[in-house]
């Protein structure tokens, strides 16, 4: 094969990377979308897939099926995750993609979505991150968690996401703050403590499963993390080449953190770099991952070691599905 495809249908976003096949590995990109589709809107509440939401991810599917014929696709593989996992319709939204692109997509389990991200990360990180390393990808329904050096020690997903937090407890307030996070109101306090509690409380199930403690790196990885990045770097419109391979103090990480949550939509969305539909549900992201790297940096702390810079990572799970066509 020259050249292949990989498609990740998430909660929040539908993406494409397009690859040329060098030496029986990927080389470079013939072309990398993503476009906000929202397909998981509602689903946490309903156990459904709207169907506005799947008409957007088909109409996305849509244009990504003729830029691979365009580009001479032999293989694509698509994926979905946590939206599709947990919806009751997700044979609508299989259907659809057999129409669509004439291949079945596959509804992965998080654990192999987790192995997936750690495989496209790895694509692209440097020797000088020390491994063990500790893989965070924060998407829209769900956030893997994966520690490995050259291949995965330990896996797991957790059910939170920027979409599934913002719904569940941060939505019904938009209106009356203006989408911002800062607890103005006894209703925004109230929320932000039963958010922050939910999280904490998947945070430690997930260090029990994956050991935060055994890790000498943290990356970071998808839109939540990058988004933040980008933030932290100030600046103009987003660049993934300046963003790849980033290090990030803790305290750097979290005053971007701080201001994502207490900025409101207005604010959010006259950043250049925001992608349109991310800037609702980015102060919940940066809410999971502001308690993620304190959690990473306390776990290390206390087995006597350091965390140092946080790296985020442009290569994520949409590499690893690529890249597994190979092997097809």
């Amino acid at each position: 094969m020259k050249t292949v495809a990989g498609i990740d249908c998430g909660t929040n976003s539908a993406r494409l990377l397009i690859s040329r096949v060098e030496d029986g590995h990927l080389g470079a990109d013939v072309a990398r979308e993503m476009r906000i589709t929202r397909l998981g809107q509602g689903v946490d509440r309903t156990g459904v897939l709207r169907a506005d939401a799947l008409e957007r991810t088909f109409a996305a599917l849509r244009g990504y099926t003729r830029q691979m014929e365009e580009a001479g696709v032999e293989a694509v593989r698509v994926v979905a995750t946590s939206a599709t996992r947990d919806a009751a319709n997700s044979d609508d939204f299989a259907r659809g993609v057999r129409e669509i692109l004439g291949v079945d997509a596959e509804v992965v389990s998080g654990e192999e979505e987790a192995r997936l991200s750690f495989r496209g990360a790895c694509t692209s990180l440097g020797d000088d991150v020390d491994a063990p390393i500790l893989l965070v990808d924060i998407g829209g329904g769900s956030t893997e968690f994966v520690r490995g050096s050259r291949d995965v020690s330990a896996a797991c997903s957790m059910d939170m996401g920027s979409v599934r937090v913002y719904e569940r407890f941060f939505a019904s307030l938009a209106d009356e703050s203006a989408g911002s996070m800062t607890p103005r109101s006894p209703e925004m306090a109230r929320a932000l403590r039963e958010a922050t509690r939910m999280i904490d409380g998947l945070i430690t199930e997930a260090e029990r499963q994956v050991d935060f403690g055994r890790v000498r790196s943290l990356v970071g990885v998808a839109g939540t993390v990058t988004t933040i990045t980008a933030h932290a770097l100030d600046l103009d419109a987003y660049d993934p080449d300046a963003i790849d391979g980033t290090r990030l103090s803790l305290a750097q990480i979290q005053r971007s953190c701080n201001w994502l949550q207490n900025a409101d939509v207005a604010q959010r969305r006259e950043l250049g770099f925001m992608p349109p539909g991310r800037e609702d549900v980015i102060g919940a992201g940066a809410l999971i991952w502001s308690r993620i790297v304190d959690r990473v940096a306390k776990a290390r702390q206390d087995e006597g070691g350091d965390i140092g810079d946080v790296v985020t990572a442009e290569h994520d799970i949409l590499d690893g599905i690529t890249a597994s066509v190979l092997e097809r």
